[in-house]
């Protein structure tokens, strides 16, 4: 049995680009990952093989996913499938907090 643990808080947030935070954690089937987003950051549309499912925590994002546009606040949840266009953008004056599980598993967020 191979059993992880760890304190999200004393993960260091690691940039992703201008604007864009990441802490991340993996098992063998499925990656975990808390994004912080900054009003005024730069959306990128991008698609990748893995399915995402988005938790928003705090904050208020407008995600676009396969061209369909959704208005996102705390407590929402939004499936993005694999290999979709899709991207985000944070609306108002607070950070988006959102936690994306993904699967299978993202190696290159390690």
């Amino acid at each position: 049995m191979d059993i992880h643990k760890i304190d999200w808080s004393q993960l260091p947030w690691t940039p992703v680009r201008p604007g864009v935070e990441r802490k991340a954690f993996s098992g063998s089937a499925a990656t975990l990952a808390l994004h912080r987003l900054m009003p005024g950051h730069e959306p990128k549309p991008h698609s990748h093989p893995h399915e995402q499912i988005a938790y928003i925590v705090s904050g208020t994002i407008r995600f676009v996913v396969g061209g369909e546009e959704h208005l996102l606040g705390p407590g929402s949840l939004l499936v993005v499938p694999a290999n979709v266009e899709h991207w985000g953008e944070v609306v108002g004056d607070e950070p988006v907090i959102n936690l994306d599980v993904f699967t299978p598993r993202r190696p290159e967020y390690a």
